[in-house]
């Protein structure tokens, strides 16, 4: 386990009825400033099913209670529709546009950032 987390885990997999289902985690924590960056994926025979809905809901919580962050940040695909639509529907604000943020495929695409502040979590 890493020091950035006090031996918390940074990443977990996605269990779904006994099969890998997708990934969760922070990229990156920043312990002075309190900020996490946190990314997750889903296999697509999975979406649709509120899966990605409740861990996201569950890490975001750990992030802010267990590891004490301040700021929880995404960044994500412009075209990613459904993924910036489960950070809004969690009340993440839309921050800015990150342009050419990552190589995807064969081309780069714009990132959007959100992010979340822990004196905004329920």
């Amino acid at each position: 386990m890493g020091l950035e987390t006090g031996g918390y885990p940074k990443s977990v997999a996605i269990i779904y009825r006994g099969e890998i289902a997708g990934t969760i985690g922070f990229n990156d924590i920043n312990k002075a400033s309190k900020i996490g960056s946190s990314g997750y994926w889903l296999g697509e025979g999975f979406q649709g099913n509120g899966i990605m809905t409740k861990v996201f809901k569950t890490f975001i919580d750990y992030g802010f209670r267990e590891l004490g962050l301040n700021r929880i940040e995404v960044s994500i695909a412009v075209e990613n529709k459904r993924s910036r639509a489960l950070a809004e529907r969690q009340g993440f604000i839309e921050e800015g546009r990150l342009r050419q943020a990552e190589w995807l495929y064969d081309h780069y695409v714009d990132h959007i950032i959100y992010a979340k502040l822990a004196e905004e979590w329920e």
